[in-house]
């Protein structure tokens, strides 16, 4: 490598990684890239006026997914992450035909760790998630593709969304809800279970006691980390340039947009991560232009 293109590769390296979410979910994957990535820089975009997408038709999906990505690639990010379960399963073909970066969804990711961390060859695996991700059943089939012999459950649990948001983390209506939604395994007996959905993570602790210390969770946020670390360094993309010491979460180095709702995204970042984002605005993403600001 001339030293042309040792210089491309560190200016291509310090530039930001791009996240979005139909909401505040991705916070728990901004959260596990932050921690595995110290060293880059993020820029967040929560599509909080367009919330749910689940509920959406695979057009709509499609088009909100490519107006968002769009509007990130406008900072120059050097990959995307699409840190919503909704989109992955939907718009991620489109997205990567369409977009000009490395993408990297959350579905895959967790579906191939599940069958890494059941550690053996008939794996039962569990899945929880929202409706709409249930009836995409993206999760089985990436987990059917990692091993065709594994044995599958999935469960929707639709209330653990706004628990999350609630920061109702260790409520008694909480352990309640959580019992009725698991009880569904309760005959699988699964060897591991899927968090499906970025709002899962924060209520990973009433889940693991609910069914039991021996089942493996899997935080999808996590899996889809690593699995961006190891592209990162593969490509030779990863920043050294700044010093890891002097990040924290949230910092000034990371741009937060949101489409509607400022003030509650604020409020629900500082449950999600114990502070609120430094740099956080409303924007629009509308239309083909994306213009920011």
């Amino acid at each position: 490598m001339n030293a042309m293109d040792t210089k491309e590769k560190a200016d291509l390296a310090s530039l930001p990684i791009g996240i979005f979410d139909s909401g505040v979910g991705g916070l728990t994957v901004y959260r596990a890239l932050h921690d595995r990535l110290p060293n880059e820089r993020f820029v967040y975009l929560g599509d909080t006026a367009r919330v749910p997408y689940g509920t959406k038709s695979l057009a709509t999906v499609e088009r909100y997914a490519l107006e968002n990505a769009q509007f990130l690639a406008s900072f120059g990010i050097k990959l995307l992450v699409v840190a919503c379960n909704t989109a992955s399963a939907l718009a991620l073909p489109q997205v990567r035909a369409k977009i000009g970066l490395d993408v990297v969804g959350v579905i895959g990711p967790g579906g191939r760790k599940a069958v890494e961390i059941a550690g053996c060859e008939t794996p039962r695996i569990g899945v929880i998630a929202t409706e709409a991700t249930v009836a995409s059943n993206a999760y089985a089939d990436r987990i059917l593709d990692a091993c065709d012999k594994a044995e599958i459950l999935q469960k929707a649990c639709p209330l653990f969304v706004p628990l999350a948001e609630e920061g109702w983390t260790d409520a008694p209506e909480t352990f309640s809800i959580a019992k009725k939604y698991l009880a569904a395994f309760d005959d699988f007996k699964p060897d591991a279970i899927v968090l499906g959905c970025t709002h899962y993570p924060i209520l990973k602790e009433v889940i693991q006691q609910t069914v039991g210390e021996n089942v493996k969770l899997v935080d999808s946020g996590e899996a889809t980390a690593d699995e961006v670390v190891d592209l990162l360094r593969d490509k030779a993309l990863d920043n050294r340039n700044i010093v890891s010491g002097s990040r924290r979460l949230c910092d000034d180095l990371d741009h937060f947009f949101v489409t509607d709702a400022t003030e509650r995204f604020g409020n629900v970042a500082e449950r999600f991560l114990g502070m609120k984002p430094t740099k956080l605005e409303a924007v629009e993403v509308y239309g083909s232009d994306n213009m920011k600001g």
